[in-house]
């Protein structure tokens, strides 16, 4: 069974969007109007037919009024429970980086990443190595880390494609703890969440309760993740004010009932299906409507715990005694998982189990409507650094944007080189919350993130802009690299934690004196030494 086969394409939306909008949208006015002439055919009562009409004809008319162009956002996400072992040196099979249509996004949700008190410590001074190797392999292909949050092993990073930096904004993290009594961080969730061209989305990374017998305390723990946990805006608050959420990580869900040698026999045989029923999270979301407003993909792949390192075979521990007692092997168990929520309309009551929440709308929002598509959910077998498989799943977005102007237009002016000081210009397009602790970053193409600068200004220290005033700033000559290259500017807010405006990119030539040092080879832009 190939690991990276594509499975069904499982969709969900907040108001009946599409992706691939000409052939969707005739499929689904086909089926409207299919069902009008049903109701003309069968309908006894003149009153009941022309109500009947009347409603179909409205929802065919609202799908007409829906289908607005959209664009279309490709999420690639990975769990991956690392057992403190550190990163393999190959990540490309892990993010697919060759895939088409090309990603957009990237979410890595981390579990039990090295956490000894040294190391931790060392990680906070500088990136863990698990981050060092993603930004050292998306940053060449114009990934930027958009932001990150830790607590002790569970790590969470976002990566976006450059271009999307300026329409990601209202970043914010936080982290809930549950082990121990909720006073230790080694079990919990870490969560992120920002506006992504205008539509509230957030990411939650959980590490919940392990062992078979703890169902119940998951499901408890999962809940008070999503109550405790909230943010300093009005409009999202808390994890389920948010238009799409993201719930993914090591939950620690097992197979119940089933005894070793039928769980071992029904993935070898490929037959999966035989342990849905007793997987405990679907068993679970039978039970908790708060569950049953979270989709999830077939699970096509086979368990992704627990596994002998670095190989293929399931846990294979000879029995040890100690003091009489024997050790016993693991059940494989699906504990590795990704699944999401749109927000509906109104919450489902406990009595109306029947109504989900795949399709609905926020209030006010109803013109930008977003449909969530996943494209694929698979584990990828070719790792073996940690006792758990990653779990991957890659996701269609199609949303219309609310807004695709930057907040700030940033550019430099004339020519740039370390022989002499440097200008650039911005200017406030449209009214947010400014700071004059604001700065202007120089960033060679390819940064890792927001930090890798080469240099920087603060913006305008004496008073706030007008709207669309250009202001001018000087950047000092030993400020800029010697050797010259590929650069933007790149204006970053600090209210909104992010950079909200970025320029073209441009050339820095290289300096006379950078050839006169034989930095460089002579005869380079002209300079003849």
């Amino acid at each position: 069974m190939d690991p990276l086969t594509d499975s069904p394409r499982v969709r969900s939306d907040s108001m009946s969007s599409s992706a691939s909008q000409g052939s969707r949208t005739k499929m689904l006015l086909r089926q409207r109007l299919s069902q009008l002439l049903t109701c003309v055919e069968d309908m006894s009562s003149d009153d009941e037919a022309s109500e009947e009409v009347s409603r179909t004809l409205d929802e065919a008319f609202q799908l007409c009024g829906r289908f607005i162009p959209t664009d279309a956002f490709r999420l690639h996400m990975v769990t991956w429970n690392v057992a403190t072992a550190e990163p393999p040196e190959d990540i490309t099979s892990l993010l697919q980086l060759d895939i088409q249509p090309p990603t957009d996004l990237y979410v890595i949700g981390l579990q039990e990443v090295n956490a000894t008190p040294v190391r931790f410590i060392s990680d906070l001074i500088a990136e863990d190595s698990w981050s060092h190797v993603f930004m050292d392999t998306l940053a060449p292909r114009g990934f930027v880390k958009v932001t990150s949050v830790r607590m002790q092993g569970l790590l969470l990073l976002v990566f976006a494609k450059q271009i999307h930096l300026p329409f990601i904004r209202n970043i914010q993290t936080t982290y809930t703890r549950t082990g121990i009594f909720g006073y230790w961080g080694n079990k919990g969730g870490v969560s992120v969440r920002f506006s992504f061209y205008g539509h509230m989305v957030c990411f939650l990374n959980c590490h919940l309760a392990a062992h078979m017998n703890y169902s119940l305390q998951r499901v408890d723990e999962f809940e008070y993740i999503l109550e405790a946990q909230d943010f300093d805006l009005y409009d999202t608050p808390q994890i389920r004010d948010h238009k799409v959420v993201f719930w993914f990580g090591d939950l620690n869900f097992r197979i119940a009932d089933h005894g070793l040698h039928f769980l071992r026999s029904s993935i070898n045989s490929g037959r999966l299906n035989l342990l849905w029923n007793k997987d405990q999270l679907i068993m679970m979301k039978k039970k908790e409507p708060f569950l049953q407003e979270f989709e999830e993909g077939p699970l096509d792949f086979k368990p992704t715990y627990k596994f002998d390192r670095n190989s293929d075979t399931y846990d294979t521990r000879a029995p040890k005694s100690w003091l009489g007692f024997n050790g016993k092997k693991r059940k494989p168990a699906w504990t590795d998982r990704i699944l999401w929520r749109i927000k509906p309309k109104t919450l489902p009551s406990e009595d109306d189990e029947e109504e989900k929440a795949s399709t609905s709308t926020v209030d006010g929002q109803d013109e930008f409507p977003i449909l969530v598509t996943q494209d694929k959910y698979t584990s990828d077998m070719s790792y073996g650094v940690s006792d758990h498989k990653p779990v991957i799943a890659t996701f269609s977005l199609d949303l219309r944007k609310c807004f695709d102007t930057p907040l700030v237009h940033v550019s430099p002016v004339g020519v740039w080189s370390a022989d002499q000081d440097a200008l650039l210009t911005y200017t406030i397009q449209e009214d947010f919350m400014s700071s004059t602790w604001d700065w202007i970053g120089l960033y060679k193409v390819g940064f890792k993130s927001a930090a890798d600068y080469e240099t920087f200004v603060w913006v305008r220290e004496d008073d706030l802009p007008e709207i669309n005033e250009v202001i001018q700033r000087s950047v000092e000559k030993d400020e800029i690299p010697l050797l010259g290259g590929r650069y933007v500017l790149g204006y970053y807010s600090t209210n909104m934690q992010s950079i909200i405006g970025l320029s073209a990119s441009f050339q820095i030539l290289e300096s006379k004196r950078a050839v006169m040092e034989g930095l460089v080879p002579e005869d380079i832009n002209g300079f003849n030494k």
